[in-house]
């Protein structure tokens, strides 16, 4: 047996999270692999949402996603999404942090994530998924990271299930995965 590493594991998670048909957002586009990801997953009868506050970020997830109708890249903050989303999710995705390869000075921070994600959970459908990969080591990474962790262990379990999955015997601030899974309500 070997250990899925993070993203991996995310991209497991969220193979069983979203069907054909499905509606889901990339919270944070960055170079589009997540977008490009969920749009075979969500197949033609989907939607998927990307956001990115960059421009460099919206034309190389839009390229990345050329050959795919059923996304809709936006130039705007993840703190906006309910402005373009309306419907019900089956799963949203954030990769917290710097775009890889762009400006390190511009990086998503506490306030505006928690926002999005806060937004996510009221679209989510029951048993949807909210994948959020953290990444910590930059300058002003773990403000954000503490942040997200105190919101997401203080969702009711009643509602949510919470888990966080991390390699604990790394240097240098590996990036973890925190999952939020929609409970049934009877």
């Amino acid at each position: 047996m070997t250990l899925m590493r993070v993203l991996p594991f995310t991209k497991f998670l969220l193979e069983q999270a979203v069907a054909d048909g499905d509606r889901v957002i990339d919270a944070t586009a960055g170079n589009g692999h997540d977008t490009l990801f969920l749009a075979q997953l969500a197949g033609d009868a989907g939607k998927v949402y990307a956001f990115d506050i960059q421009e460099e970020a919206v034309r190389a997830t839009k390229e990345r996603v050329k050959d795919y109708g059923n996304v809709d890249v936006i130039l705007d903050s993840h703190t906006n999404i309910a402005q373009y989303v309306s419907e019900e999710i089956a799963a949203a995705v954030f990769n917290l942090g710097y775009l890889p390869k762009g400006d390190h000075s511009i990086i998503t921070k506490s306030a505006t994530t928690l926002a999005a994600i806060t937004q996510c959970l009221e679209l989510l459908k029951e048993t949807g998924l909210v994948a959020i990969v953290i990444y910590s080591g930059h300058d002003g990474g773990s403000e954000e990271r503490d942040a997200v962790m105190d919101f997401v262990s203080q969702l009711p379990q009643t509602k949510f299930d919470v888990m966080k999955y991390q390699f604990i015997n790394q240097q240098h601030s590996p990036p973890f995965l925190v999952a939020i899974e929609k409970k049934p309500q009877k």
